[in-house]
């Protein structure tokens, strides 16, 4: 991983170490950072603000690829990275060199002057800056964690608010119960800006939809005023006065279909013109969006598991909820051939991990449990207990490599999936720069 340490990546560990706390959520220090940098989250171009639990990613990657594929030059902000920083800030179209980034970094630095901030604020500071000074037709922006105090939450007003599925996750930062993370979730919907909803929890929704009668706006939710679905292998889209038939979503997996919906539920509802339907198609069938149920087919472990006659698959999802949708895709691939599934899979120590494994019982035939750096992560012997508990056959392995090749041995070969944690997947692309986020 040293090869792609950069300018930028030594402008980030110095930032770290200045300011070495991830989370602390609040909008004052923000809103101070912003107003001695001009405020540029006020200069934007027109802004969907992405927020929820899971899919919220996969929700920005088809916005993004449906609004390409029309002609628009778009800025996204995303996080986390997988391998490097820079997949972060993406500026109409392509990311952010290295040599923009550090130099954008340099500046909020000095505008901080040395104030207390966490290392989240402070990049978001810097994809605003950058996004402020580079002209683009659309900017989707990603909630990092929660919503209402969440650093992107200083956009006053968005063109669109977007949530995704809310379910469990970030306990110590969101609160016990659905309705109190979806209370966070929904602090990014705000008057004047129409708000657009996946389908939703019942506890979820009653809280989404007071979110939105607070603002004095329409909530348009999937599954009563409108709906997405896979008919015949097609995406078909339900408005309230059209139907759209649509390509199948690129994203492997039933959930997409879903995820690919709301993304265009959100740009029916910006309504910019030169979004037709025919860019929507083209964006959905050629969506690309890394460790969400990938199929590695470069780098080392691919070739391994290709040499072994296996299928080699990536996601990193880690909460019950993404473990549920991941689950059913990878049945769906046993289920074709009747091989096993195997599982090679990391977590981070405060996550369920009992609960994410519960998705996979009657679906994976064995689990090979590793660690992977920092980020607090729970170690192999932990996550295999976590497994065992959750009734799967688990073993913990020394590393990636090892777990593949115990899995390779399995008869017959198995479908391979790598699963658990983002971290453990940006250290599997991070292993070749075939396989690096573009």
């Amino acid at each position: 991983m040293a090869e792609h340490l950069r300018a930028h990546d030594a402008a980030l560990e110095r930032l770290k170490a200045l300011h070495p706390k991830l989370i602390d959520l609040s909008l004052d220090r923000m809103r101070r950072l912003c107003a001695a940098l001009g405020d540029p989250q006020d200069r934007l171009p027109p802004v969907i603000h992405v927020a929820g639990t899971n899919g919220k990613g996969s929700t920005v990657a088809y916005l993004r690829a449906m609004a390409e594929a029309a002609g628009l030059k778009v800025h996204v902000f995303t996080s986390p990275h997988l391998v490097r920083f820079s997949e972060r800030i993406r500026l109409a179209g392509t990311l952010i060199t290295d040599d923009h980034l550090a130099a954008v970094l340099d500046r909020v630095e000095a505008a901080n002057a040395g104030g207390e901030i966490t290392f989240f604020e402070i990049t978001t500071a810097a994809a605003f800056v950058a996004f402020a000074e580079v002209p683009a037709d659309l900017c989707i922006i990603e909630v990092g964690l929660g919503g209402v105090l969440d650093a992107t939450n200083v956009i006053k007003r968005p063109a669109v608010s977007v949530i995704a599925p809310v379910d469990i996750d970030h306990r110590e930062f969101l609160g016990d119960t659905l309705t109190a993370i979806a209370g966070e979730k929904a602090g990014i919907i705000k008057p004047g800006a129409p708000a657009v909803s996946a389908r939703q929890q019942e506890e979820a929704e009653i809280v989404i939809e007071s979110a939105a009668e607070r603002a004095g706006l329409p909530l348009t939710l999937m599954g009563r005023d409108f709906d997405a679905w896979n008919e015949g292998g097609r995406l078909l889209v339900q408005m309230q006065d059209r139907l759209l038939d649509l390509p199948a979503p690129s994203l492997p997996g039933e959930h997409q279909f879903a995820n690919a919906g709301l993304a265009v539920a959100g740009l029916l509802t910006l309504a910019d013109p030169r979004i037709d339907e025919t860019a929507m198609g083209r964006g959905i069938a050629n969506t690309v969006w890394p460790a969400r149920f990938q199929r590695l087919t470069a780098g080392p472990l691919a070739e391994r598991a290709k040499a072994a006659g296996a299928d080699l698959w990536l996601d990193g999802g880690h909460n019950p909820h993404a473990g549920r949708a991941v689950s059913r895709a990878v049945a769906d691939l046993a289920a074709r051939d009747g091989r096993p599934v195997a599982l090679i899979s990391g977590l981070l120590a405060n996550k369920d991990a009992t609960g994410f494994f519960g998705a996979f019982r009657g679906v994976a035939a064995k689990v090979f449990t590793v660690t992977f750096e920092g980020h607090a992560a729970a170690t192999a012997a932990d996550t295999a207990a976590a497994a065992e508990l959750a009734g799967l056959r688990a073993s913990a392995c020394a590393s990636v490599q090892d777990a593949l090749d115990r899995a390779l041995g399995m008869d017959p070969v198995p479908h391979v999936l790598i699963c658990g944690s983002l971290y453990l997947a940006g250290e599997v692309l991070g292993l070749s720069r075939e396989t690096w986020p573009a």
